[in-house]
This record gives structure tokens, C-alpha cells and sequence, in this order.
């Protein structure tokens, strides 16, 4: 289980607003929130020094930027004890953006994300597949994500 954090109301709101629009200014969140743009400063550098915010990411529609094809790998292992060697190496390899050890059928679950199907097939069989500790894989192509969003934090009181 996670360590409590000693989070107060004003830290999930700044959360929760920069979820939404991390361009927002501080002098403007401040606004929003009714405290000073050097007190969002000082909550901001605080929710990153405890690992809370780790940096901002652009949005990018991969599509307009030519990569069609976006994939889910069912990872079997032969054991799993060997997740943390296997999940190094999948990490070495650039179209894979998410890794997830899960329960179920699968001890990993990853996603793709590449230009077409020929590179596609070029990571699975001369990149995932020469993985020592993995068994076997099953591919999911994705034909659409209808959904994509942050969850909403709230301050547990």
C-alpha cells in the first residue's frame, strides 16, 4: 500500500487544474484558486519532490504524425519472476509507450504504438520475440480509442 500523503484541499485542486490544462500559468491558477502564483510555485516544486508530479507531457495526435497503428500485447512469461528482466527489455524498445504488470491471463500487458503494420511486425518477431523469459504473445490491434482521460483526484476527507 502507498504511504499516506500529508496532501492538503489546495494541493488536489492544483492537481486536478493542471490535469486539465498544464500550459495554465501559476499567476493564473493562483487566481483561479485565490492564493498568490508563488505559492502554486512552492505546491508545484513540493507535489515533485514527493514524486506526486513527475513533469508535464505534450498531447500529440500521433495520427496526424503518421503513426496508424496503435497495439495491445498480451505478454505471457515463462515465469513470473522474471517480470523485472523481461520488463527492462520491453522497455528498450521505443513503440512500446505503456507497460503493466497484470493479473489474469497475462503478466504483462503492453501497448504499441507504430507508423504501420510492417514495422508492427518488424517489433514483434525481431524485437518482442527474441525476449528471453517471454513464452508466447497474443496482439490486439486497436481500431478506434473512443475514450482517453485522468482520472479526477479528490482530497480524501
Amino acid at each position: 500500500m502507498a504511504a499516506k500523503l500529508n496532501l492538503d484541499k489546495l494541493d488536489y485542486q492544483i492537481i486536478q487544474e493542471m490535469m486539465e490544462n498544464a500550459e495554465t500559468s501559476y499567476a493564473d491558477l493562483g487566481k483561479k484558486l485565490f492564493v498568490s502564483g508563488g505559492t502554486i510555485h512552492v505546491r508545484i516544486k513540493k507535489l515533485e519532490e514527493m514524486g506526486v508530479v513527475r513533469g508535464t507531457r505534450l498531447n500529440v495526435d500521433l495520427k496526424l504524425l503518421g503513426y496508424d497503428v496503435i497495439a495491445f500485447i498480451g505478454i505471457y512469461l515463462e515465469k513470473s519472476s522474471m517480470y523485472d528482466t523481461v520488463a527492462r527489455d520491453l522497455a528498450k524498445i521505443p513503440e512500446i509507450v505503456r507497460l503493466n504488470y497484470t493479473t489474469g491471463n497475462y503478466s504483462i500487458f503492453a501497448e504499441i504504438v507504430c507508423k504501420d503494420i510492417n514495422q508492427l511486425r518488424n517489433v514483434l518477431h525481431d524485437q518482442l520475440q527474441k525476449i528471453k523469459g517471454i513464452e508466447r504473445t497474443e496482439t490486439f490491434i486497436s481500431l478506434d480509442e473512443s475514450l482517453n482521460r485522468n482520472v479526477v483526484v479528490k482530497e480524501d476527507r
